[in-house]
């Protein structure tokens, strides 16, 4: 038993695990809830459940416009990503290795899409894609998509990426070039081993972010279906309401599935965390300005 543990009333004790676990069960049951109905053998949503049942999971994979929806939602995840993990890790070695007027503010800036409200980014991106279409003939597709994800999912991969970075120590850097190697070399066996899982993370969490977006995605995606729009245009259709429930329980998972694999990637020997995502913008703020290295 832990010291602090120790002199802690009991009462206190007993009251803060009552608290979070109320805070757990304010958070998770209504997903617990969908999940549930996924399996209601039923149309409606009647409780008790009548049964269990995979009924509705065997309708959903023989829909075609959910397994459209859902390709296309995987295609703009990997662009975005991958737009991202470039973007992101470039203006992140450049904010740290070079020292320059105004990098301060440079930092602030490439964090600031993820502070905006996305109707807002939505709306700016819907007013610079139709002026594009005046003037060069663009169209809203796929890619137009991937362009929207990709503004907050660079601000993902940047904030983890510099984290890491502020972490490492500048002396393994000035080592390897001591001993004779150049800038590629550095890289390759000394920065990108220390910066690895933060890509990864990184990467991770841009497409958990982009895979179930659907506010900049409402503006920028005309006639393309992604999962969570195909949801948001169903949800209200009665006889839908069952497939819903089933393709929202997938999309939970997709979502979960990558932030916990980023979760274990970014946790550091004293147990940290690289709190990241539209909720961390306190964390990213923080990390946007420089902190000096530990020698």
């Amino acid at each position: 038993m832990s010291l602090d543990r120790a002199i802690e009333p009991r009462g206190v004790q007993i009251g803060m695990r009552l608290l979070s676990g109320l805070v757990l069960a304010f958070l998770y049951i209504p997903l617990f809830v969908i999940v549930l109905y996924a399996f209601n053998p039923a149309r409606s949503q009647s409780w008790p459940l009548p049964g269990l049942s995979l009924r509705w999971f065997v309708s959903t994979w023989n829909n075609q416009e959910v397994r459209t929806a859902f390709v296309t939602s995987i295609k703009a995840g990997l662009g975005a990503t991958t737009i991202a993990l470039l973007l992101g890790s470039l203006a992140a070695f450049s904010v740290h290795r070079f020292k320059f007027f105004g990098r301060e503010a440079v930092s602030f800036i490439l964090i600031l899409p993820l502070a905006l409200p996305g109707i807002v980014t939505g709306m700016a991106l819907n007013s610079t894609i139709n002026l594009g279409g005046q003037l060069i003939g663009l169209s809203f597709s796929l890619w137009t998509i991937i362009i929207g994800h990709a503004t907050f999912c660079v601000v993902v991969v940047y904030n983890n990426v510099i984290a890491r970075l502020r972490r490492t120590s500048t002396s393994l850097v000035e080592a390897s070039y001591d001993l004779g190697a150049d800038g590629i070399q550095t890289f390759r066996y000394v920065v990108l081993p220390s910066i690895r899982t933060a890509l990864m993370a990184g990467g991770l969490l841009a497409f958990a972010l982009s895979f179930d977006e659907i506010i900049v995605t409402n503006f920028t995606s005309g006639s393309e279906i992604t999962l969570p729009k195909w949801i948001f245009n169903n949800l209200r259709l009665p006889n839908q309401r069952p497939v819903v429930n089933v393709v929202a329980s997938i999309l939970l998972v997709a979502s979960l599935v990558p932030v916990y694999l980023a979760q274990r990637l970014t946790q550091d020997r004293a147990g940290g965390l690289l709190t990241t995502g539209r909720g961390a913008m306190l964390s990213a703020t923080e990390d946007a300005f420089e902190r000096p290295a530990t020698p």
